[in-house]
């Protein structure tokens, strides 16, 4: 039964990675918050147990339109994330990922939410000459999934102005942390690294591994949804790079892991990413606080994957 002394608040996509960090911030709030989630890549057991996992998917309208209805927020994460993916299957992932947001937005009119807050992801930059990527240079997707998510952006801008929704979108860089995903050949650098180590294995770095990334922590860019929700500044549909404003190379990242490593062929991917957050600022207040050096030695104080009940840092000796 919904909670009628709280808000209501629904994050999609609430059972994955950034989607339960999210939830266990908005539920340490106090707000009524709901989840909806499919379970094809998120997980039950990560989702808050004082928050109400709805089984759903976001290409059903009509199951999406109950569960909004009374929501006041909605944070949209819910997607098909993977690049490779998207190239392989295009049709199965546009589905997810724009008719899925296509079917929030609508939901959203219905139900007369105050705001929807959308990830949306760096990926739309595609390969750059200029660093730091700024909001204001010109889009270049170089694979569906990224093209995707920038026409999201877009269908938030319009709904924006054809239907008064308020909107944002939020632009993230290479998100990494707690719950990451470490499957699939495009799986999350930081979480591969780990789960290689904890396995006994080298970390199997791509290319010379002298490509860099913007790795931003995921408790930074919850804190970044939950200003965007209530900034008075946004709401028409703009959208900022979520990032931690500094390079670092795969190279860097296996070093701060700690551990043999081994080399494999190159794929296509921008050489770099760098994230130009002064918008975020401007119109949110948010600056990254959380250092990758943090962020990853908070990963080797969880336990090892190697099922031996140890810390990572104990049992590798990182």
């Amino acid at each position: 039964m919904p909670n009628k002394k709280k808000k209501k608040i629904v994050v999609t996509g609430g059972a994955g990675f950034i989607g339960s960090n999210l939830v266990d911030a908005l539920v340490g709030k106090g707000f009524d918050v709901h989840v909806i989630d499919n379970l094809s890549g998120g997980k039950k057991e990560n989702v808050n147990k004082k928050a109400t996992l709805h089984v759903a998917d976001v290409t059903r309208l009509a199951s999406i339109q109950r569960i909004v209805n009374g929501a006041e927020y909605v944070f949209h994460m819910a997607a098909l994330p993977r690049v490779q993916y998207s190239i392989e299957h295009p049709k199965e992932a546009n589905d997810v990922n724009l008719g899925g947001t296509l079917n929030v937005l609508i939901a959203c009119v219905n139900a007369k939410v105050k705001r929807v807050v959308y990830s949306a992801s760096s990926a739309a930059y595609g390969n750059q000459k200029v660093y730091p990527l700024k909001e204001t240079f010109p889009v270049n997707p170089l694979s569906p999934y990224g093209l995707q998510k920038y026409v999201g952006e877009l269908y938030l801008k319009a709904w924006s102005e054809v239907y008064g929704l308020g909107t944002v979108s939020l632009r993230y860089f290479n998100v990494y942390g707690p719950r990451q995903s470490s499957e699939g050949a495009y799986a999350l650098v930081v979480a591969k690294f780990l789960k290689q180590r904890s396995e006994g294995k080298p970390m199997s770095i791509t290319g010379d591994g002298t490509q860099t990334r913007d790795f931003v922590s995921v408790h930074d860019v919850v804190r970044a949804n939950i200003l965007a929700m209530t900034s008075k500044k946004v709401g028409k549909g703009e959208f900022m790079n979520i990032g931690a404003g500094k390079r670092c190379s795969i190279r860097s990242i296996a070093k701060l892991v700690g551990g043999p490593v081994t080399f494999v062929p190159a794929r296509l991917e921008p050489h770099d990413t760098l994230a130009d957050t002064k918008l975020a600022y401007k119109l949110l207040g948010w600056k990254p606080q959380v250092t990758i050096e943090k962020g990853i030695l908070e990963l080797k104080n969880f336990p090892c994957q190697c099922g031996s009940g140890k810390k990572f840092k104990d049992c590798h000796g990182a």
